[in-house]
């Protein structure tokens, strides 16, 4: 899921109660109405109907304060419903959504603007129930009219959104404060929660004109502050380069269980930096408070300065365990030269991981090894048991190797080892029927093997080039391009590349988002997250094992058999990970003494500590 997942009553356990507590009336011929006020896929939620708050906030936690966070690159839009141009950051907090995750519990979600949910056994359709109260900053009440106009616009205009919800066939308002949606299969247990997370918009605000009379277009980015439901509106905005959201005093679901105890901060700014380094620098001098390093060479050597000596900065690592990646240099399937399982394996063999690691990472990282690194959906060794029945019954779609051979990453920790690699990459290459003439690697015709690794992040800069001797001593022509991040986003979704340095992040219950990240369907699909352009008919049926698994334990297996076949494929070279969050923050912020298992959750519940603020320095 791109979130959450939900699963069935009569399977998994879900909670069968509302707020209403009762059945809703309904016609003779038709059974009624299961009300929920939760849906979980891993049983029934914890938090039951009526409940306070969630376990890990603190409900008296101060309001008030301001929040600065730093943003690399820029924006020109208010509109992020598009694929289109660079949306500012922080928008989410203007906007609410049917439902809402809690960050002590897997897969499990509480009615935010819904206050119940309902779906029949067959999870062909869902109903969701809207709460009276829900209105919009201008007063006029959230409808279903709305959320109907939302998802129709969101699958229209934005061709990843489309795909993502293609088996949902409609939307329609069944009620005063009701909409269902209606789904073209049976059997999908994600789907009912899933469009639970679609960011509702007002209707009546799109669909009018603007202060100089233009009709507004939602089909187009715009500078225009929005209207929104959420927590937060915009306060300011300074074109590409600050927007900055105070909190709404008199929000509609500021007493909601699910929001006590959050959206602590007075105001939310966002600054933007076009240059790593400036950023960084710019935290150095208190310019705003709060950073996740993502670079192992700077959390190592740059944060060595009087304000973290004397406290006044904390650094602080956080577990990640609520996901798992894929970290990776990902090369196009698209173009031919990489379809060629060979010639993968040997871009595979030519990276230098451990000369990496040990020369530019601090020896922080460790090579990954599976698309769900560091989670229980990781494969290992040999399959067995019930991912052994998976795999069995694709036999005839999924290469051999994977009932014989685990997959392994080759080593290089000694100069024989990394000699070897590269003799082995070689070979393979000549398999390939790659030759090297006049120092060049070139194919049967004499043309030579180029390629370009695209970058837009600077960080990525040193990397890549660590990496391009290696495939220079293969004879391969590389080139390292840094571009701006608007220019990589459109050669990204034009899939106008040949390798590209990102990865995916998985949820701990994956299901539909799959089809998204390495589903047939999606590879020509613009927008979609099939950077590889993987399209193959094993991966496909694993990813509808994975969709329609009955319960935990077969989804786990189906996960498991689902990765490891995509690395018996060799789409990608795997690069590194690291298990916790590294952060640094000006010591001026309070958070509970527990934070949820599944987070840090900052700043969705942290809050502004007015004493620590005046021992740190800096007006507020």
């Amino acid at each position: 899921m791109l979130a959450a997942l939900c699963g069935g009553a009569a399977l998994l356990g879900l909670a069968v109660t509302g707020p209403a507590g009762a059945q809703e009336a309904s016609p003779a011929a038709a059974p009624a109405k299961e009300w929920r006020h939760g849906l979980s896929l891993l049983g029934e939620p914890k938090y039951k109907p009526g409940f306070a708050h969630f376990d890990y906030v603190n409900p008296d936690a101060p309001k008030g304060g301001l929040l600065r966070l730093s943003v690399d690159g820029t924006f020109d839009s208010l509109n992020d419903l598009i694929p289109r141009g660079t949306p500012a950051s922080g928008l989410q907090l203007i906007y609410d959504t049917l439902m809402t995750p809690a960050s002590d519990e897997v897969a499990t979600e509480y009615g935010l603007l819904a206050e119940a949910v309902s779906y029949p056994a067959d999870f062909s359709s869902v109903t969701y129930r809207l709460r009276p109260e829900a209105k919009w900053h201008d007063g006029q009440p959230v409808t279903a009219e709305d959320v109907v106009w939302s998802f129709e616009q969101m699958t229209k205009n934005n061709p990843r959104m489309g795909y993502y919800y293609s088996h949902v066939k409609g939307a329609a308002v069944t009620g005063e404060r009701e909409v269902t949606f209606t789904f073209d299969q049976t059997g999908n247990r994600e789907l009912p929660q899933i469009v639970g997370q679609i960011r509702v918009l007002p209707k009546h605000w799109w669909t009018a004109t603007d202060a100089s009379g233009k009709p507004r277009d939602i089909s187009q980015g715009t500078l225009e502050i929005p209207l929104g439901s959420g927590p937060y509106k915009v306060k300011q905005v300074t074109p590409g380069r600050s927007i900055s959201f105070e909190r709404v005093a008199d929000y509609w679901g500021k007493d909601l269980p699910v929001n006590i105890g959050t959206n602590n901060f007075a105001e939310q700014r966002y600054e933007y930096f076009r240059d790593g380094t400036v950023e960084l620098e710019a935290f150095k001098g208190d310019q705003y408070d709060f950073r996740v390093e993502t670079s192992a060479k700077d959390w190592a050597t740059a944060y060595d300065f009087p304000a973290v000596k004397e406290g006044r900065v904390v650094l602080e690592e956080f577990p990640n365990r609520a996901s798992g990646s894929m970290q990776a240099f990902i090369p196009n399937l698209r173009r031919e030269k990489f379809q060629d399982q060979r010639v993968r394996r040997a871009l595979n063999l030519a990276l230098d991981f451990d000369g990496m690691n040990r020369t530019l990472f601090f020896g922080q990282y460790k090579r990954t090894s599976s698309y769900f690194q560091n989670t229980e959906l990781a494969s290992s060794g040999l399959p067995q048991g019930q991912e052994l029945a998976i795999l069995e019954s694709v036999k005839d779609k999924i290469p051999a190797s994977v009932f014989t051979t685990p997959y392994t990453n080759p080593e290089g920790w000694s100069e024989g080892l990394r000699r070897g690699n590269l003799r082995e990459a070689a070979n393979l290459l000549r398999q390939a029927g790659y030759e090297v003439k006049g120092g060049k690697l070139v194919n049967a015709k004499g043309e030579p093997f180029t390629l370009e690794i695209l970058i837009a992040n600077p960080a990525f800069e040193r990397v890549a080039l660590y990496y391009k001797p290696s495939l220079e001593r293969l004879g391969m022509t590389v080139n390292v391009r840094q571009v701006d991040t608007s220019q990589y986003i459109n050669r990204l979704r034009a899939r106008d590349f040949d390798m590209i340095i990102t990865g995916w992040g998985q949820s701990l219950s994956p299901g539909n988002e799959q089809r998204d990240f390495w589903g047939s369907a999606a590879a020509d699909q613009e927008g979609s997250s099939n950077y590889a352009g993987i399209k193959d008919p094993g991966i496909d049926a694993l990813i509808e094992k994975v969709i329609y698994a009955k319960d935990r334990a077969e989804l786990v297996a189906a996960t498991r058999a689902l990765d490891r076949v995509l690395l018996a494929h060799e789409y990608v070279v795997p690069s590194w990970n690291y298990p916790n969050i590294r952060t640094a923050r000006w010591n001026r912020f309070g958070h509970p003494d527990k934070l949820p298992e599944y987070s840090f959750s900052f700043p969705d519940i942290w809050w502004w500590d007015a004493e620590k603020a005046a021992k740190t320095g800096g007006a507020r």
